[in-house]
């Protein structure tokens, strides 16, 4: 049975992000995941994890300046010790979290600068990041974003995914396989999905065209979340979308799944 993570960066959101976590466990969850812990310490988190017994299985590599727009800098020439230091930091938040995943955001490609530049210095980046976090027992994964929702960065497609991860070691990074990007950029889920099953290390999900939760949209789930588990799938997936509503109103979808 597929396993569902809830995504408290986006979810639950009626709530301070501390509080989220009692919510998400309250309405079945047994893990949780989110973008960004840095605002708050490690300890802090760790605490809220361990007194509601959820597990956090996946968060994001500083971004840079994700406020003035950046979505990332692993592709980016010139950040290289920015970049070195925020996988740094995001290593000490996963020890104390014991998370094993963490997403490297490629970036929105600069203007000017040929594709293969970034792409020389992305591959040189996460290949450095997967040394730093291969004691630690952490994969970092790649996720293809589509560029309706992030015009202009890096990484867009499952195929552009799966050859960083075969030239930097598929036992090194990952690909983290978002069901609403690509079902925006490329469609045929089920297909991509068995084609990169042998790369994905975390899924996530939400409906297409609003980002809701599943069964707002297009996509038959019920058939999709089927062929996941019977093709073999046992990571979790991550429930990164924006309620409709109020997060608990909208989670007949989970019912069938929930812990």
């Amino acid at each position: 049975m597929p396993r569902f993570a809830a995504n408290l960066s986006m979810m639950f959101g009626e709530r301070p992000f501390l509080d989220r976590f009692a919510a998400a466990r309250k309405a079945g969850f047994a893990a949780v995941e989110f973008l960004f812990p840095y605002e708050h310490p490690a300890a802090e988190i760790a605490r809220r994890l361990e007194d509601h017994g959820l597990d956090l299985v996946l968060f994001n590599a500083p971004p840079g300046d994700w406020a003035g727009g950046e979505r990332g800098t692993a592709a980016l020439p010139g950040r290289e010790a920015e970049f070195r230091d925020g996988i740094a930091r995001a290593l000490d938040y996963a020890a104390a979290l014991r998370c094993s995943r963490l997403h490297v955001m490629a970036g929105i490609c600069p203007s000017g600068v040929a594709r293969d530049t970034l792409l020389a210095r992305y591959a040189a980046n996460l290949a450095w990041a997967a040394e730093q976090c291969a004691p630690l027992g952490v994969k970092p994964v790649l996720e293809p974003i589509n560029a309706r929702d992030m015009p202009g960065y890096f990484l867009r497609t499952t195929e552009q995914a799966a050859a960083v991860i075969a030239a930097i070691g598929p036992e090194r990074v990952g690909m983290q396989f978002d069901l609403y990007h690509c079902q925006i950029t490329e469609g045929d889920l089920v297909r991509h999905a068995e084609q990169h099953l042998p790369l994905i290390t975390h899924m996530q999900v939400a409906d297409v065209p609003g980002r809701h939760e599943p069964g707002t949209g297009e996509v038959n789930w019920p058939f999709v979340f089927g062929r996941l588990d019977a093709m073999g799938y046992r990571g979790w997936i991550g429930c990164e979308y924006r309620p409709a509503g109020v997060t608990e109103d909208g989670l007949d979808w989970f019912a069938p799944y929930r812990a």
